[in-house]
């Protein structure tokens, strides 16, 4: 009995001394992390995620189906259309987030967008054949046939020229006027392309129809076929996953692009304004030009995003851009902190998954699991609308709030009253 009493004394003692080594262990690793630059403890981080969203078309289909809650992850297809929302927002969080300008009409911007490629990569005007590097597409097909890369960068300009005539007329209001002077605009736009297939005898949108098919981009299996590709490596190359690929460099340049402008001299006069319109234009801040360029950048990177998606959809429809567009986009802003560019990568990834299957999904595992009859897909707005009213309780500065935004929240919670300051 003693005997065994020493042996199970010492087991103890080995496995405390294992425990007290691997918490050593555990410090020296946290001790080492914390003497790398800031720079590197920042992008190891972003270098693994990126890894494991570029591999995802190749291990998405080994992925356990029929998880709890979820059910299925995203279709290759489906994370195309997500990772177009996220663009979006993120160059929506251009306008609202660094500059402060509530935009509720974003939607005229990813309409645009569409229907030039719609009118640049397509067959809708018959009346001419003009070609200049699209791909898969006949010879002798009429219409305008431009390469859809280039027709991406003229989406964007032309977008860009939009958001600078819709900002000279708006951009002089502030506050609520100016979110409904943009909710004028994200209405006119879906209403004037709807009813734009007669304009004095001639069709220029389509109407209700829209305009399709739009030209692919110029990769997929008749590329593949045309550089004499094995098989099996064109079998791994599929359409949705060269989209998925080509859609993640987008959003990652858009990224690029953000966060370059958020701490460039025009960024901090976005962030002036944003804190104090009537201070910065007193610090010399040119108002009316600053705020231009924010609307005008942010249209930018939405008209290329609403390109891409219609050369994805091949096609652009009117149903794609109603108001509900702009309010989904600006939750995204909200729900991830406003001027966080990572905050709104993560929120919207989250709410276009929701919007897209998750909902759905949801849905289809309560009705599995529990006796409840529930269509959760039918009431997503008001699930939207509960999430953003529990984050203004809650985490007022979103998911990973902007620092900047951060201190000033909490500067705010704490200012001391004057009947409480001490003389």
């Amino acid at each position: 009995m003693a005997t065994t009493g020493k042996t199970g004394g010492r087991e103890a003692i080995r496995e405390r001394v294992k425990t007290v080594r691997g918490h050593a262990a555990f410090g020296e690793a946290g001790r080492q992390w914390r003497r790398l630059p800031p720079r590197v403890r920042t992008l190891i981080p972003f270098l693994l995620l990126l890894a494991i969203a570029a591999l995802y078309p190749l291990y998405v289909e080994s992925l356990p189906t029929n998880v709890p809650f979820i059910l299925n992850f995203p279709t290759v297809g489906s994370a195309v259309i997500i990772i177009v929302f996220v663009m979006m927002a993120v160059g929506l969080n251009i306008v609202v987030g660094y500059a402060g300008l509530l935009d509720l009409g974003y939607v005229a911007f990813y309409a645009v967008g569409a229907y030039t490629a719609g009118w640049l990569a397509s067959g809708h005007f018959q009346q001419v054949k003009i070609h200049f590097g699209g791909a898969g597409v006949s010879p002798e097909a009429r219409g305008i046939h431009i390469n859809m890369w280039i027709v991406l960068i003229i989406a964007g300009i032309l977008t860009m020229v939009a958001g600078i005539l819709i900002g000279f007329p708006t951009l002089r209001l502030r506050g609520d006027y100016l979110a409904i002077v943009t909710l004028g605009f994200g209405e006119i736009i879906p209403i004037f392309v709807r009813n734009s297939d007669n304009l004095g005898g001639f069709n220029l949108t389509a109407g209700t129809f829209g305009i399709n098919p739009i030209d692919s981009p110029g990769f997929g299996a008749s590329l593949n076929e045309s550089v004499g590709l094995p098989i099996a490596f064109q079998q791994s190359f599929d359409r949705d996953k060269l989209f998925f690929w080509s859609v993640l460099a987008l959003l990652l340049i858009t990224l690029f692009c953000s966060i370059r402008l958020r701490d460039s001299r025009l960024g901090r006069a976005w962030i002036a304004i944003r804190e104090d319109e009537t201070a910065a234009a007193a610090m010399g801040v040119p108002l009316m030009r600053t705020k231009t360029w924010a609307y005008a950048l942010g249209a930018f990177f939405g008209g290329i995003a609403g390109a891409y998606y219609a050369s994805f959809k091949s096609g652009a429809f009117p149903a794609d851009f109603y108001f509900n567009i702009s309010v989904f986009l600006l939750c995204m802003v909200v729900l991830g902190g406003m001027g966080s560019v990572w905050g709104v990568v993560i929120a919207g990834t989250i709410l276009a998954w929701l919007n897209i299957e998750g909902l759905a999904n949801i849905g289809s595992w309560l009705k599995q699991e529990t006796p409840l009859d529930f269509e959760v897909a039918k009431y997503q707005f008001g699930i939207y609308g509960i999430i953003i009213v529990l984050m203004m309780l809650f985490r007022p500065t979103g998911l990973i709030p902007e620092r900047r935004r951060k201190q000033e929240m909490e500067e705010g919670v704490h200012d001391e009253s004057l009947y409480g300051a001490s003389h």
